[in-house]
């Protein structure tokens, strides 16, 4: 199972970015789906995740500002981003609670992450 992010990239504060995250290989279902993020000299730390059913969650410090959605058929989850700040600047990763089987435990898996920056 592979996690491949994309859309990260330089914006300018008050600015947009939409980011996805696509998993691929050997999956017989995906229960949660989510994003983290680090940003340098921080801890990894929750900005949003969905369930299979569409629940969120978000971090606080997010609330408002971003939307996490996924499309099931396409097993991807989204994350738009607006009105951006510079402290949101930090490596994105997503994971998602991965099934390869029926009767096998979920797995959780990590992307590779997506650098987004926020200038001033």
């Amino acid at each position: 199972v592979q996690l491949v992010e994309s859309g990260g990239g330089l914006v300018q504060a008050g600015g947009s970015l939409r980011l996805s995250c696509a998993a691929s290989g050997s999956i017989f279902s995906i229960n949660d789906m989510g994003w983290y993020r680090q940003a340098p000299g921080k801890q990894r730390e929750l900005v949003a995740d969905i369930t299979s059913g569409g629940s969120t969650r978000y971090a606080h410090s997010v609330k408002g500002r971003f939307t996490i959605s996924r499309d099931n058929a396409k097993n991807t989850v989204y994350l738009q981003m607006n009105s951006l700040k510079p402290e949101d600047t930090a490596v994105y990763y997503c994971n998602a609670e991965v099934s390869v089987a029926t009767m096998i435990p979920r797995a959780l898996y990590w992307g590779q992450g997506t650098l987004v920056t926020v200038s001033s």
